[in-house]
């Protein structure tokens, strides 16, 4: 991982999907397959057992497999994130430890979950954390899940801590990703990473430095292209590839009534482009049944794909 003295992790990091045939067994052929097709599509670096990796519902048995596993696919080609997220500090000390070990990169870190921590306490625990962690740290603000987010005041005070290298937002509040930004501005190694897809793009024209989105799954060119265009502030580009991103986001991840279905139609799309064997979803969720799948395949058949990939033509309007 790049020192603070260099520049910030930049780019398209995926939050892999985790590939299962049950609850207790990782699915390796699926997990080559899919990091050797995230590589391929010219992502930046890799992110393991975040909300998309389902970390929260697997054992730390497959946990500690799938850092295991992805560490030795990726064979130190790119940057490998892992999340160690707990409500037991002791847990996560060990998850990060169990990544250090094999080659990881850096941990990331959303806060703990339950009982909910005040910005003071919040502070706190990761001032206590973070030292004992052997790789560089990204805070991850997940309000969501975690029913806390990080005041921007207290991603400065944890940004004084040599390790805390970067910042992966998924509260989906453009405002507040700003005001982060603004408050670290006088660090400019420090990473600020966007999680929704849809306003990554936005975010990195105005001076965010990658994107953690969970479509590159399927289609990491479409991301890494948007990526460059809006580095490179192509704007006609960036409004083409976004419309891409919002069929995707407003099809795909919209079946279904709850909030797994995100989850569940990312999943089943991976297997119906032959990217991971089966769309097992670790409990308490499950697969969809036959009606939201039809719709997937609906979805899946009005993109433009060959080979396996989006037809990323350049014209004003690809979707017209």
């Amino acid at each position: 991982m790049e020192s603070r003295k260099n520049a910030p992790l930049c780019g398209i990091i995926p939050p892999l999907v985790t590939p299962l045939k049950d609850n207790e067994t990782l699915d390796v052929e699926s997990l080559e397959r899919l990091i050797e097709h995230l590589i391929a599509g010219g992502v930046h670096g890799l992110f393991i057992l975040g909300t998309t990796g389902e970390e929260q519902s697997l054992s730390y048995a497959v946990r500690k497999e799938m850092i295991v596993q992805s560490a030795r696919i990726n064979r130190g080609r790119l940057p490998l994130l892992v999340c160690v997220t707990d409500t037991s500090i002791v847990e996560s000390i060990h998850l990060a430890k169990v990544a250090a070990d094999n080659g990881a990169d850096g941990v990331v870190s959303a806060p703990p979950y339950y009982f909910a921590t005040g910005q003071p306490e919040l502070a706190q625990f990761y001032e206590e954390l973070v030292p004992q962690l052997p790789l560089p740290v990204y805070l991850y603000n997940m309000p969501s899940h975690v029913k806390v987010s990080f005041a921007p005041h207290t991603v400065q005070r944890l940004g004084q801590l040599p390790q805390v290298v970067g910042f992966k937002d998924s509260s989906a509040n453009a405002v507040y990703f700003q005001s982060v930004m603004y408050k670290m501005r006088q660090r400019p190694d420090f990473a600020m990473l966007c999680g929704p897809e849809e306003i990554t793009g936005e975010l990195v024209l105005l001076g965010a430095h990658g994107g953690i989105n969970g479509g590159a799954n399927m289609f990491p060119e479409l991301y890494v292209g948007m990526y460059d265009a809006a580095r490179k502030g192509d704007l006609p580009r960036v409004r083409q590839l976004q419309q891409y991103i919002m069929q995707i986001s407003t099809s795909i991840y919209t079946v279904g009534k709850h909030g797994s279905s995100y989850l569940k139609g990312l999943k089943y799309a991976l297997s119906l482009l032959g990217i991971i064997n089966d769309d097992f979803v670790a409990s308490p969720f499950y697969k969809f049944n036959e009606p939201e799948k039809q719709k997937i395949r609906e979805a899946l058949a009005l993109l433009p794909i060959e080979n396996g990939k989006l037809t990323l033509v350049q014209t004003p309007n690809p979707l017209t």
